[in-house]
């Protein structure tokens, strides 16, 4: 399993404004290349995560981007989700009926944990914790 290089694109966008004070706003170009992310791929990525309600965009010369809630009360899951859709390790974790064993699978119950161990990781992981020693 990996992450698709936009959603990788969209948490290293949204790291950088979680070090933003809250009443500051950052313009797409400059997180674009202190990121190091493509500035048309970094549109596409900004207006999904407005839609998923993970960010405020303004026009203008004030304008900007910036985080709709506060660093604490944003998970890397949410932001992966938003870009990626449901966290999946393997179809079966979904849906039981593309396995031609069944419920009688021994390894469906292995995919099933790990998944849920990692969505609880990210989960649990916020923005205001990343960077900080645990």
């Amino acid at each position: 399993m990996q992450i698709t290089r936009q959603a990788d694109y969209a948490l290293r966008a949204m790291y950088y404004l979680s070090k933003l004070e809250p009443s500051e706003r950052a313009a797409t170009s400059l997180i674009a290349d202190e990121q190091r992310i493509p500035p048309s791929f970094l549109a596409k990525i900004i207006s999904q995560l407005s839609i998923a309600g993970l960010i405020h965009t303004s026009r203008g010369a004030r304008g900007g981007v910036s985080l709709a809630r506060p660093p604490e009360s944003i998970s890397i899951l949410e932001v992966v989700e938003a870009i990626d859709g449901p966290l999946t390790l393997n179809e079966c974790t979904h849906s039981i009926e593309g396995c031609p064993f069944g419920e009688n699978c021994p390894i469906r119950p292995v995919w099933c944990d790990a998944q849920s161990e990692l969505a609880e990781r990210l989960r649990n992981t916020s923005f205001a914790a990343l960077g900080v020693a645990a």
